[in-house]
């Protein structure tokens, strides 16, 4: 088993400690790009049908060239043999806009589209690394979560596109800013609300609560990002007799619930143990909804279920 893995979309598999980007890659100079995790289990990445969609999805939200998905998938699954069946691990699927210095200069009458095609080498690449300590602890014991607000509307998705709400970018600077914040509270993760004090998503997951046998998690309209893992928890509630719904929450419907959890590709599910300095009791059927999660993530890798 390797400790890291590279492989480009050619199929290669490279040193990992090789240089691979160059200075001028718009993804490192402005976080123009995209990139989705994702978690290799027993060899195989772990549904990945739908992150390659999702994928797809926020590469047009940033009108980067079209994706070939055969390409990116065998890209994946070749990194994922390489890591081996021995250990979880992280993989990165990674698209940037490309070098600075390799944009064709064309007249400010074009069309978006005619801009994107005049890119003529995006940076892709799939990696993958070991799964962070912080995750075992995560899944066993728990998490300490604090409550910040993120700034905007929950109508800000649908009146202003361009923000890239629903886009998973590499522009993730805010979003570990909160988790620094956060780690200074003596917490572990976040939970970001919006002006309406609505419940948005964490900086790398997203919000489930339960309520006796019903899911609820914030619809995509409200500016989140569509979670992998709570949809694969979704299909196999619904199957196991549970209600799921993407409804609005409001703030205070964090403290009236049964259970909260964060749901993220690589933690899977981390019960929601402390809320703003106030301890959570888990609910008697915790351990259910976990093991709806592995069982969503583990049948996610056929494309019917999606």
């Amino acid at each position: 088993m390797a400790d890291r893995v590279l492989v480009t979309l050619d199929g290669a598999v490279h040193d990992a400690d090789a240089p691979l980007l160059f200075a001028d890659d718009i993804g490192v100079l402005r976080g123009d790009g995209v990139f989705e995790t994702v978690l290799v289990r027993d060899g195989s990445p772990c549904a990945i049908e739908f992150h390659l969609g999702r994928l797809r999805r926020s590469a047009q939200a940033l009108e980067l060239p079209e994706l070939e998905l055969s390409r990116w998938r065998a890209a994946a699954e070749i990194a994922a043999k390489e890591w081996g069946s021995e250990e979880e691990g992280v993989l990165r699927l990674v698209l940037t806009r490309g070098r600075e210095s390799e944009f064709a200069e064309v007249p400010d009458s074009v069309t978006s589209g005619e801009l994107a095609a005049a890119v003529p080498a995006p940076t892709a690449f799939v990696t993958v690394s070991p799964v962070p300590a912080r995750v075992a602890k995560a899944r066993a014991d728990g998490i300490k979560v604090v409550s910040l607000v993120r700034g905007i509307s929950i109508d800000l998705a649908q009146a202003a596109p361009w923000q890239l709400l629903g886009a998973k970018t590499l522009s993730y600077a805010t979003n570990m800013a909160a988790l620094r914040f956060a780690h200074r509270q003596g917490a572990d993760d976040v939970i970001f609300t919006s002006t309406e004090n609505r419940v948005l998503e964490g900086p790398r997951s997203t919000i489930v609560i339960a309520r006796d046998k019903t899911l609820l998690t914030p619809p995509a309209k409200n500016g989140v990002l569509p979670g992998v893992t709570q949809r694969a928890l979704f299909n196999e509630a619904r199957k196991a007799g549970w209600e799921v719904k993407y409804e609005p929450l409001w703030t205070a419907d964090l403290f009236v619930c049964d259970s909260i959890w964060l749901l993220s590709s690589i933690t899977l599910a981390a019960r929601v143990a402390q809320l703003d300095g106030i301890r959570l009791m888990a609910a008697d059927n915790a351990d259910e909804i976990i093991e709806l999660v592995d069982r969503g993530v583990a049948r996610a890798g056929a494309i019917g279920d999606w």
